[in-house]
């Protein structure tokens, strides 16, 4: 045999056993990859159940069907809360009852925002020291319709002179300032829709004793009384009585009030 074929039948050997070697760590199985350690669990949250409102609820409407029980961390419940292991048919007692204030989804109730059993709506959203006084009015008396419940304003009174040194024979002038209006007719909110104009016929006005003593005279007196909107950028000021001297007796400026078989009238005075 020739050198050169032994050569070439070497070289195939060697090109033989090198597939060989190749091909064997193909098929031979990869190491085993070592077990991931399990990640030590968080410790779980403790939950309570808290009522909540489910729905809006209106200011003055029923909570009906608008409440549910609710998980919340115990670490963020307050004293005010309603927590189901410590009230457990609060649910159910507390579906008749009226809100005090508008109530809106999601939001944990609170009893301090409900009406006590018995009391009427508009004793219990009547502030302490208030007192709530009726008045007629009507579209030319209450801007054209535009004042509604939670709106300010001024009453003015409009009554006839009783001297002759009157230009037009009418006295006009403000007698409350800054009062704010409870209801219009029995209507304390905005309808659901959100319309802003309801012409009625009666404004119940919030006012201190003092003020009600006020209005009650001026309703004697007037011809008319007409409450001014105030723009809510001037709500901030304290209200005002300027017609504290209706009830006083005293008089304003030059003028003196009279009592005569139950008519109140005023009549000016000579300096």
């Amino acid at each position: 045999m020739s050198k050169s074929r032994i050569v070439i039948l070497g070289v195939a050997v060697l090109a033989a056993l090198g597939a060989g070697y190749v091909a064997k760590n193909l098929t031979a199985p990869s190491p085993q990859q070592p077990a991931v350690q399990a990640s030590v669990p968080e410790p779980a949250v403790d939950l309570v159940d808290v009522l909540v409102i489910g729905q809006d609820v209106p200011m003055g409407s029923e909570l009906g069907s608008g409440l549910s029980w609710q998980s919340w961390p115990r670490e963020n419940i307050n004293a005010n809360m309603i927590v189901r292991d410590q009230s457990p048919e609060a649910l159910e007692e507390l579906r008749n009852s009226i809100a005090r204030v508008n109530l809106y989804t999601g939001e944990p109730l609170r009893r301090s925002k409900l009406i006590g059993e018995g009391m009427s709506f508009m004793s219990a959203i009547l502030p302490s020291g208030k007192r709530a006084v009726a008045t007629q009015i009507a579209a030319d008396t209450s801007a054209g319709g535009f004042i509604l419940p939670n709106d300010f304003v001024d009453v003015i009174m409009t009554r006839r002179a009783e001297d002759k040194d009157s230009a037009n024979g009418f006295i006009t002038e403000t007698i409350l300032k800054n009062i704010k209006i409870l209801a219009i007719d029995q209507t304390i909110q905005e309808d659901e829709e959100g319309r802003r104009v309801k012409v009625g016929e009666t404004a119940t006005l919030e006012l201190t004793p003092e003020q009600a003593e006020i209005i009650t005279v001026a309703q004697q007196m007037a011809d008319r009384l007409t409450l001014s909107l105030r723009a809510i950028t001037d709500t901030g000021e304290e209200a005002d009585a300027s017609g504290a001297y209706l009830v006083s007796g005293r008089g304003r400026g030059n003028s003196v009030r009279l009592i005569k078989s139950g008519e109140v009238t005023e009549v000016g005075t000579r300096k």
